[in-house]
């Protein structure tokens, strides 16, 4: 998984799909079937129908792949989590953020010892 820290996700306002699908290693077609499958994935459509997807698009797809992939969940099991857990986005980031303060800390007494 390859999706840039916040400071450069918010940067741009939209994702293409083959930007987006890049940063989770996934083809274009398991991205819309995602899409069709969890609520919280809104992306935006041109009159071509190409899709954009929104920086709060890509958090969403984050927390998809972490449920489906690494936690292993079913897509029903994952579209479950995320009905259960309106606060799930949150709770992910909060974890994410931990994670990098604690390798920060180690890295650090790494340093000083």
């Amino acid at each position: 998984m390859n999706v840039p820290p916040d400071e450069e996700l918010f940067k741009r306002q939209y994702y293409s799909m083959r930007e987006t699908a890049a940063m989770f290693d996934i083809s274009h077609s398991m991205l819309r079937y995602w899409e069709n499958e969890f609520d919280v994935l809104q992306p935006r459509k041109n009159r071509k129908g190409d899709r954009y997807f929104r920086p709060v698009d890509v958090k969403h797809l984050q927390l998809i792949y972490h449920l489906l992939k690494v936690r292993r969940f079913t897509i029903e099991g994952a579209r479950e989590y995320l009905r259960n857990h309106n606060k799930a986005l949150d709770t992910f980031e909060l974890i994410k953020k931990l994670e990098k303060l604690k390798s920060f800390l180690l890295e650090l007494k790494a340093n000083v010892s």
